[in-house]
C-alpha cells in the first residue's frame, strides 16, 4: 500500500473532523472506512488519529457545545508566517495563528474572502496524511463558493495555483486546481436554489471501492444521503453524505484509469 512521504507546498495534506460527539464519530468512521484509532492527549482533551495499516489517514477532535460538526482541510506550505502574511492583502482573514502545534508543525486558520475556512500547515515532525490509498483516503478538496472568479484570484495569489479552465470562471460548470502541474482539487460554483442557505466551504472526498454499497452502509449507520450515488463522466461515481453528527463529506469511487493516475 502506498505511503506518502512528503507534500509539495500548496498541496492538500491533512483532513480533520471537528465534532460534538467524538465517541459516536469514532464508531461511525471506523465502521465506514475501516480506520483504526490512535489517541493523543492534549490540553483541550484528546486528539484522535484515524489510520490505515499504521499510516495516518485523518484526525478528529471534540468541539465545544454549540460548534457545528465539520471537516477541516489543511494545505501544506513552506512557511506559515509568509503565506499567512499574504491573506489579508488578498482579501481574506487570518482567524487564528500562526502558532506552533508542539513539535508536529506550525499552522494558521484562514477564512477566504467568500467565507470558506481552511488551514495552513508547515510540517515539522508531522507531514500530514501518510495513507496513500487506494481506499479510505481523504482526497480531492473541492471549494464550493458563490464567487468563482474572486476565489480563483485569492487562491492563485496565496498558493500560486493554476486552474483548468484558465478563464471564464463565471460561466464555468467546474474548475480544477493545479499545483505545480498536479491536479489537486476542484471548485464548484454555487449557483441555483439548491445552494440557498449553504455557506461557502471546502468539501472533502473519501475513496471507496463501491459508492452504492458505501452510501447504503452510511444510511445503516445513521447518516443522511444528501446526493444519491451519481456518475461523474470519465471519473467515477460520488455521493454526498451528512454523518450522524452533522458533518458533510463525499464518497468517491474512481474509475480504474483515474485511480491509477
Amino acid at each position: 500500500m502506498a505511503k506518502i512521504e512528503s507534500y509539495a507546498p500548496g498541496s492538500f495534506c491533512w483532513a480533520e473532523l471537528a465534532t460534538p460527539d467524538a465517541a459516536a464519530a469514532k464508531q461511525f468512521y471506523s465502521k465506514m472506512f475501516g480506520w483504526t484509532i490512535t489517541e493523543f492527549p492534549m490540553p483541550e482533551g484528546v486528539y484522535t488519529i484515524f489510520q490505515v495499516d499504521g499510516n495516518d489517514a485523518a484526525a478528529m477532535y471534540a468541539t465545544p457545545a454549540g460548534v457545528p460538526a465539520h471537516w477541516n482541510a489543511y494545505f501544506s506550505v513552506a512557511s506559515v508566517d509568509e503565506v499567512a502574511a499574504k491573506v489579508e492583502p488578498l482579501g481574506g482573514k487570518v482567524v487564528a495563528g500562526p502558532f506552533d502545534v508542539m513539535e508536529s508543525g506550525r499552522m494558521a486558520t484562514i477564512q477566504d474572502p467568500q467565507g470558506a475556512m481552511f488551514a495552513l500547515w508547515q510540517a515539522k515532525r508531522h507531514i500530514g496524511a501518510t495513507h496513500g490509498g487506494p481506499f479510505s483516503q481523504v482526497s480531492w478538496p473541492e471549494l464550493n463558493t458563490p464567487d468563482p472568479a474572486g476565489a480563483v484570484a485569492f487562491y492563485k495569489g496565496l498558493f500560486g495555483w493554476k486552474t483548468k479552465p484558465d478563464s471564464g470562471f463565471e460561466s464555468a460548470e467546474y474548475i480544477e486546481w493545479i499545483n505545480g502541474g498536479t491536479h489537486i482539487g476542484g471548485l464548484m460554483p454555487m449557483r441555483g436554489p439548491q445552494w440557498q442557505g449553504v455557506p461557502p466551504h471546502w468539501m472533502l472526498y473519501i475513496t471507496v471501492p463501491n459508492c452504492h454499497e458505501s452510501a447504503a452502509q452510511a444510511m445503516e449507520l445513521g447518516a443522511t444521503i444528501c446526493v444519491l450515488p451519481t456518475d461523474i463522466p470519465k471519473v467515477g461515481r460520488f455521493s454526498v453524505i451528512t454523518d450522524p453528527q452533522g458533518s458533510v463529506f463525499s464518497l468517491v469511487q474512481l474509475n480504474a484509469a483515474v485511480a491509477a493516475s
